[in-house]
């Protein structure tokens, strides 16, 4: 039976962690023993271990492993890793998001495994650092390129931007797989869920809700969403209520913000009949979120493929998005959402006011945002596509 090492940054709440879980727990049913290696989430991050209970997972955890950068953690996570592979004896190595994919695959590259893979979940080449340092982060990507055996991508844009724009490696080193989840419970008791969000948050009937779901940080430009929604009640009739779900080191300026841009904030767990943007911090219910919202929002610089945009349109919520990454892979202009350019709140506000004030286009993306997202996300597809190319990567190696 192969051996399939899988190593992770960090077990927070987001795509990487789901799907190295259904990974971990039926590629087995494939054929394929695995083992789960893995860093601890930020303080304030939603911790995800949950995800792996429900399904049986037992991590290894690397306390060592950080996202950010540490030189004398960052040795002792490798020696670690090193030690786990000497003892495992894996035939295969993969790698998910950049913290792992160094440390990992650097452990892997000198002890010879026959199979090196790595994902890339999103990418750090712009809207994260300095030109200089993200010019270093470049060129060490380039040289773990060269030593895997093969690179996953999670969308076709973003297979473009590693091997066009940012020259990664050749684009012949690359595998398109999205990512894959359960989405069944987005699908199920809407109505129910719907009540039980919306009473919990204090929220009318008659109240828009307007939703937003990520870490508080600054590739995620909330500042954007924040704006959009104070010129959204300066122009339209209807009760706006904008929810922001998520948490992070830039949580108390974003109250700041909002409280210069003139709008009224409920971030004490509880929602306020009177609050304009509600911080409901981390939820894992985010089903409840999407139920009991009518649009969902995403602002960022950059992204691969957010998970949040394939849950909103699964509940069958149309988006207003930033055109960045692989969101256009999955969200179509004027079919399930709009697209609009980074950083532009003329832009952006607009595209939220169309659809706040155009009911009739609203339900009719609501009815194409289910259609759109189907078996292509499915974990199912996921563990299908990754075995086919794992046993294809091993009869190589031979």
């Amino acid at each position: 039976m192969p051996k399939v090492l899988r190593i992770i940054n960090r077990f927070n709440l987001g795509g990487p962690t789901y799907n190295a879980a259904y990974l971990t727990r039926y590629l087995t049913d494939k054929g394929f023993e695995t083992k789960l290696v893995g860093g601890v989430s930020l303080e304030s991050e939603a911790d995800s271990m949950f995800i792996l209970n429900q399904l049986g997972i037992e991590a290894e955890i690397i306390p060592e492993m950080h996202r950010s950068l540490n030189l004398i953690n960052d040795r002792k996570a490798y020696l670690k890793i090193k030690e786990i592979i000497k003892q495992f004896q894996p035939d295969i190595v993969h790698t998910h998001a950049s913290k792992a994919g160094t440390l990992g695959r650097l452990a892997a590259i000198q002890l010879g495994v026959p199979v090196i893979v790595h994902t890339f979940h999103g990418h750090v080449f712009h809207s994260y650092f300095s030109g200089a340092k993200t010019s270093v982060f470049r060129k060490i990507e380039q040289y773990l390129a060269s030593k895997s055996t093969k690179i996953i991508a999670i969308s076709n844009k973003q297979k473009q931007e590693l091997s066009n724009e940012f020259k990664i490696a050749p684009p012949g080193k690359f595998e398109v797989i999205p990512l894959g989840f359960d989405l069944a419970r987005f699908r199920q008791d809407h109505l129910d869920k719907r009540v039980a969000f919306r009473k919990r948050w204090n929220l009318d009937e008659n109240d828009f809700a307007i939703s937003i779901v990520g870490r508080l940080v600054p590739v995620k430009n909330h500042k954007l969403f924040i704006e959009s929604i104070a010129r959204l009640k300066s122009t339209c009739q209807k009760r706006i209520k904008a929810i922001i779900v998520g948490d992070g080191e830039l949580r108390e300026a974003l109250l700041k913000h909002c409280e210069l841009a003139g709008l009224k904030t409920s971030s004490d767990g509880q929602g306020d009949k009177n609050a304009d943007i509600i911080f409901t911090s981390w939820l894992r219910d985010v089903d409840e979120v999407y139920a009991g919202s009518e649009l969902a929002a995403l602002t960022s610089f950059n992204e691969g493929t957010p998970v949040s945009l394939i849950e909103a349109l699964a509940a069958g919520k149309p988006v207003v998005s930033t055109k960045v990454g692989g969101i256009e892979d999955i969200v179509k202009h004027k079919t399930n959402g709009l697209l609009v350019a980074s950083d532009n709140i003329n832009a952006f506000s607009k595209g939220l006011q169309s659809l706040v004030l155009d009911d009739k286009l609203r339900t009719e993306m609501a009815i194409e945002a289910k259609k759109s997202i189907n078996g292509q996300f499915s974990y199912n597809r996921l563990v299908e596509d990754t075995s086919r190319l794992y046993n294809k990567l091993l009869s190589q190696a031979i």
